[in-house]
């Protein structure tokens, strides 16, 4: 299957070995490159500035055997792309258009020039002295030239576009035009163009590099398009400079493809850009078509070259040129997790310091289980206390334990809050649970409540056959009296997190309400790492510490169902709704970008998670998810304030509004 049908196109930077005012080496060493492109089923390829002649030929540019050389390779290489070459190639060079010289860009395809573009912005201060020998393109006197008895579109009002591949609108800027508060790529974006391609021979000098990559990575981020940005290499001359042939392609603001620099061989880079995602974004970010409406669009008009870029022979497997994070919430690096832990961290505590300061000094309950998510709950709460300059006595940790409830997780839960120095009430919520059951008749797993005592029901609970442990109403009576209990004796700091929101994990009105949810941005697959980091950090040299550690390594589970005859949980949480990794993956990718099932599965098949997944286990998962998301947006409607953590949220106040009543058909339907 071609990735053109998942919304990806690949494309290429490349930086060749140039021969300084050699166009005719130059031409063969850019064939090569090209010949590689079309072997990895590149369908664009950029090229540096004037990599025709080499950026520093000088006084050279002035000679005519220069420039007609130079346009003798261009129509070698165009003649190559007739058959050699069946994409897109950029390629720079010397254009005399009346009495002036221009630094242009030619677009080639199929053996045709599409277009010319000109540098609008010419470098004239130290190293650079370009308006001795070019003219801006500003000075441009016709909107076309001549080129072997064809008339060719010139001029930086042009954009070119795929008629068969949708949203691949391609815009040119030459290398200075980026450094430009103003750059020409931003008008090419408002008018249409989604790929953005800058041949460059930009110097190195210490610590460019970073600046360059900035600036590519800020001017794809703001245009919501892909940048693809060639660098000239180390056989320029050297006069008095030095290129290190940086090449970079990025996407809406991140780089997805990097060259080495200083490398004495010609490079080609490749990606796989994601055509659908760039447009969903602009979509998404009606503030991007105001600007297009409003701005600088209405000072300039676009000529619009289409071409097509035909079938495309796939010769290489069906991996992406581009890394698929398996993990999208929580970055690879340790350090970069330890920045987004702690400004993780920062943004759950001021959340919640700022509604303490509101309610004043109330007591504070929260429900204390020994498992994940109500240890992190606990953790930002203490530090809220502390921020304010607050007891931590104000706030009382409760211990439930019911009829799923482990010695284990309570002993981890009774030894968590002694040691965070909260207050601890106990409440064995078995008898209450009881009760209630009777109250409502029910007979949980067919066994008749009548005359039973707590601890025959419990014995008996022990011996139900696993594939029998289903009863809602047992799971939903034990979790909302928690919830009764916690509020009756106070604000209550809820626990929930945002993969549980996502897939209906909770009880409504039970752990899915409460006064305010520190966790409610916070994926599933994040929390963990949050724990180890607060133990780190926090209460390193501590018994805290080894604690937090124990906690952050529990099997998740809601503790709900009876326990099995050796007094251990049976019921995992991941055993029902899926492995949090891929369902979070899922959910990133769903809410944030609008993915489609195929997508969905196709990337996640892209995915090297921690553990591998078969394609039915992928498909069976996403169903699950699909089906659990639309079916519990009325919990997700009348969730509590909590502050959003990240670009994925799941507020109905903010981020996402869903019907209730939305049916998942259509989705299911595709995945069919």
């Amino acid at each position: 299957m071609p990735l053109f049908s998942h919304g990806f196109l690949r494309v290429a930077v490349a930086s060749p070995r140039v021969t300084v005012a050699n166009p005719a080496a130059n031409a063969k060493a850019i064939e090569e490159l090209l010949l590689q492109a079309e072997w990895h089923s590149v369908a664009i390829t950029v090229f540096p500035e004037l990599c025709l002649t080499g950026y520093t030929c000088a006084d050279l540019f002035g000679h005519q055997t220069l420039q007609a050389a130079a346009e003798t390779a261009l129509r070698e290489v165009c003649a190559f792309t007739r058959e050699g070459y069946q994409g897109l190639a950029i390629v720079g060079l010397p254009w005399i258009l009346g009495t002036s010289l221009f630094n242009v860009a030619a677009v080639v395809h199929r053996g045709s020039v599409l277009g010319l573009v000109p540098k609008s912005y010419l470098p004239n201060y130290k190293e650079f002295y370009e308006h001795r020998w070019f003219a801006p393109a500003a000075k441009v006197t016709s909107s076309e030239v001549d080129f072997d008895g064809t008339c060719v579109p010139f001029g930086t009002d042009l954009l070119f576009k795929a008629n068969d591949v949708s949203g691949c609108v391609l815009g040119i800027e030459i290398c200075e035009d980026l450094w430009m508060p103003i750059p020409p790529s931003s008008l090419q974006a408002f008018h249409g163009a989604t790929i953005l391609a800058n041949p460059s021979a930009s110097t190195e000098l210490i610590g460019k590099v970073n600046y360059r990559k900035e600036l590519v990575c800020q001017q794809s981020g703001r245009c919501l398009a892909a940048y693809l940005y060639a660098g000239s290499g180390v056989t320029e001359s050297t006069t008095d400079v030095i290129f290190g042939g940086h090449s970079l392609i990025a996407e809406a603001g991140s780089i997805l493809a990097e060259s080495a620099r200083f490398e004495r061989s010609s490079l080609l880079t490749v990606a796989d850009i994601d055509l659908e995602r760039l447009q969903g974004d602009r979509q998404r970010q009606p503030s991007f078509s105001d600007a297009a409406y409003y701005g600088l669009t209405s000072q300039r008009r676009f000529r619009t070259i289409d071409f097509t870029l035909g079938p495309r022979a796939w010769k290489t497997s069906e991996t992406l040129q581009r890394r698929v994070d398996p993990h999208p919430f929580v970055p690879g690096s340790s350090k970069d997790r330890d920045e987004r832990c702690a400004e993780v961290f920062q943004l759950q505590t001021a959340g919640l310091a700022k509604r303490l300061e509101m309610v004043g000094s109330v007591p504070l309950t929260i429900g204390i289980s020994g498992g994940l998510d109500s240890t992190l709950a606990l953790l930002v709460a203490c530090q809220t206390l502390d921020l304010l300059n607050r007891d931590r006595h104000q706030l009382t940790g409760f211990i439930m334990p019911g009829f799923g409830s482990t010695e284990k997780t309570k002993s981890l839960a009774q030894e968590l809050v002694e040691h965070m120095g909260v207050k601890v009430k106990e409440a064995n919520i078995r008898e209450l649970c009881l009760e209630e059951m009777r109250q409502l008749g029910h007979q949980p797993f067919g066994i008749d409540l009548a005359g039973l005592d707590v601890n025959t029901l419990t014995e008996k609970l022990k011996t139900i056959p696993h594939d029998k442990r289903h009863d809602l109403v047992f799971e939903n009576v034990q979790a909302r009296m928690r919830t009764s209990l916690l509020m009756n004796a106070g604000f209550v700091v809820g626990t929930g997190d945002l993969s549980e929101l996502a897939l209906g994990w909770c009880t409504y009105n039970g752990d899915q309400i409460s006064m305010y949810n520190p966790n409610v941005g916070v994926p599933k697959t994040l929390v963990r790492f949050l724990i180890r980091w607060v133990a780190e950090h926090h209460y390193q040299g501590k018994p805290l510490q080894k604690l937090l550690h124990q906690i952050a390594d529990q099997v998740i589970t809601p503790e709900l169902l009876p326990m099995g005859h050796d007094g251990t949980d049976v019921q995992s949480t991941e055993a029902s709704v899926g492995p949090y990794e891929l369902q979070d993956f899922y959910l990133y990718h769903f809410l944030r970008f609008g993915f489609n099932p195929k997508k969905l599965l196709f990337l996640a098949g892209q995915a090297q998670f921690d553990q591998p997944y078969s394609e039915a286990e992928r498909q069976m998962w996403l169903k699950v998810f699909l089906k659990r998301f639309f079916a519990n947006q009325f919990k997700r409607s009348c969730m509590p304030d909590g502050p959003k953590i990240g670009s994925v949220s799941l507020s109905p106040r903010s981020d996402w509004r869903m019907p209730s009543d939305a049916s998942v058909e259509a989705w299911l339907k595709e995945m069919e």
